[in-house]
């Protein structure tokens, strides 16, 4: 009895010992309930980084000035010619010399304009970009040398900001934001003419020759 009383023990201490290295066995190769925690974490990481990545396609698309064109050209409902002639009509016998669509302090858009008399003497008028008005005029204060130089351009420039606005968008098809009278690296007097196209907001702008008509340089600015 005593003997078969040790052999049964020796059975169960034998069974024992193997689900004890059978639980140790687990532990070590990773296999079982255990190895179900670590292929969780992957997906979890995966899934956090793709928001991100789908969030960097869906903004990083445009520059932060193509989205500012983009929110800011529509606004306007007032085209920079209709700007021009509201800031003309405001200060009598003058001529057009700038005009810029711009986010206003209040955050409306606005045309700013800068128009001067035959003497020179040059008023910013800012011009509501949607109904159309003009502000109160606001002299400029240049000195005699500036306002000679200034009647000087005017009267050497035949062709007016119409018209080299119309010779831009013949090249490129778009909205026209802005129109001004400058001087190229070649003391010669130009009109540059910014043109903004709707499909990827990209502005171009055009050197047109103030007397001759003709475009002189074009560049994409696509920042």
């Amino acid at each position: 009895m005593t003997k078969r009383v040790r052999t049964v023990g020796a059975v169960c201490a034998v069974a024992l010992a193997g689900g004890l290295l059978a639980g140790c066995g687990d532990d070590d190769d990773g296999g079982g309930g255990a190895s179900a925690s670590p292929p969780a974490s992957p997906p979890a990481s995966s899934s956090a980084s793709a928001p991100s990545s789908s969030g960097g396609a869906s903004s990083g698309g445009m520059t932060e000035d193509q989205r500012s064109r983009k929110a800011l050209v529509p606004e306007a409902k007032t085209s920079y010619d209709q700007a021009l002639k509201a800031a003309t009509g405001a200060v009598s016998g003058s001529k057009a010399v700038s005009v810029e669509l711009k986010r206003g302090s209040g955050g409306k858009p606005e045309w700013v304009t800068e128009v001067a008399t035959e003497s020179g003497k040059a008023s910013t008028v800012r011009v509501d970009a949607v109904s159309g008005k003009a502000g109160q005029p606001q002299a400029k204060k240049d000195d005699d040398d500036d306002m000679k130089k200034l009647a000087d351009r005017l009267e050497r420039a035949t062709v007016t900001p119409q018209q080299a606005a119309a010779t831009a968008t013949a090249r490129k098809s778009g909205t026209v934001t802005a129109v001004e009278l400058d001087a190229n690296d070649q003391k010669k007097e130009i009109w540059s003419v910014d043109v903004v196209t709707k499909n990827d907001w990209n502005k171009t702008t055009f050197d047109v020759d103030a007397a001759e008509r003709k475009i002189l340089r074009e560049h994409v600015d696509r920042d």
